[in-house]
């Protein structure tokens, strides 16, 4: 049995409703009032947690331009962008990271962030942030994993672009370095992301693998993929959300928009209360509607001693008569009393 994690004062269990988390990254679109009300639309939402990333472009890239520093892919979002100023663009300044966190914390909504490189944690951890986010661009940087598991907060990393025996270093590393509570998500580095390529059969197997929580960070479009993916189960799921995809941004086109959010902590909900256990058979909830399946019922006043036609009974609702079963069965049969029509038939009218 895995054990629960606590972030806050949220518990992430086998028999919790799923963690969700509204993930801003640069839909702030450079604005601290458009940060702000991203934190009004995420808590007027539902979701459990907002989260930032917390970086500066120096700390990603160097301001270089050519090779792959620059980003040339026809299907990318993001082509025609140099990384450097694309960093510089879509980052949230540290500057805004304490108003923020305030601001979401008199609001009463769990507040953490991705962080990018060691100096982010010693930032993150005097703001008392109570968990970290390892993206997966940032999965193999060991040094970063290091630090992060050694504040021994929880720690909910992705696992995109990696294969088993990646993922085995990245965990390792953050176990041998003090990480008692690690949560990984199933994802799918491609923004947007197809459904086909989002494999959630896998988050089980992940689970088994490495003891541990799994859930989803999920960059497909709409609800559908999430929704799924907690019969599979995830504990965990991380959307992108924006006010208003009309208004642009970064990450604008695979975002949520509020309203969509919502639906999302909604469905969620229904989805993990639908789970339920292995049953086969009639529910408490479904005994009054028992009356409503078909029986066998008698069509034409009968006198005593009458033999039982086709045309006397028929299978029909309501369902408080004899069983269709025994309907080829009590053809012929004499009847032990009169009978009127419209008497549900028992066996005990018939010799």
């Amino acid at each position: 049995m895995i054990k629960d994690i606590k972030i806050g004062d949220h518990l992430i269990g086998s028999n919790s409703e799923p963690f969700i988390i509204a993930e801003m990254s640069g839909n702030h679109n450079g604005s601290l009032e458009r940060a702000y009300k991203l934190i009004d639309a995420a808590f007027d939402s539902g979701v459990d947690a907002i989260k930032l990333q917390t970086y500066t472009a120096e700390q990603l890239t160097i301001n270089v331009s050519g090779g792959l520093f620059d980003i040339k892919d026809d299907k990318s979002l993001w082509n025609g962008e140099n990384l450097y100023k694309l960093y510089e663009k879509a980052h949230t300044p540290l500057e805004w990271h304490k108003k923020l966190f305030n601001y979401a914390n008199k609001k009463g909504i769990l507040i953490f962030s991705s962080v990018f490189d060691e100096s982010g944690v010693d930032f993150l951890e005097k703001l008392d942030v109570k968990a970290y986010k390892i993206a997966s661009f940032e999965n193999n940087h060991y040094p970063l994993l290091k630090k992060i598991a050694r504040t021994d907060k929880p720690v909910i990393m992705s696992t995109g672009l990696s294969t088993i025996s990646q993922l085995e270093k990245s965990v390792g590393v953050l176990r041998d370095n003090g990480c008692k509570n690690l949560i990984l998500l199933k994802c799918t580095s491609t923004y947007p992301s197809s459904p086909i390529n989002s494999n959630l059969k896998t988050i089980p197997v992940m689970s088994e693998l490495f003891n541990c929580h799994v859930g989803l960070s999920d960059h497909t479009l709409g609800i559908g993929v999430p929704i799924a993916s907690i019969p599979f189960g995830a504990k965990v799921i991380e959307k992108h959300f924006t006010l208003d995809r009309n208004d642009g941004g970064v990450d604008s086109e695979f975002s949520l928009e509020p309203s969509e959010l919502k639906t999302l902590v909604d469905e969620s909900k229904r989805a993990f209360k639908s789970i339920g256990k292995v049953f086969i058979g009639i529910t408490k909830k479904e005994k009054g509607s028992l009356r409503f399946k078909r029986s066998i019922y008698v069509v034409n006043d009968l006198k005593k001693n009458t033999k039982i036609k086709k045309k006397d009974v028929k299978i029909i609702r309501p369902g408080d008569g004899l069983d269709p079963w025994y309907y080829e069965m009590i053809l012929e049969k004499k009847t032990k009393i009169d009978i009127k029509a419209g008497t549900p038939l028992s066996l005990e009218m018939l010799t």
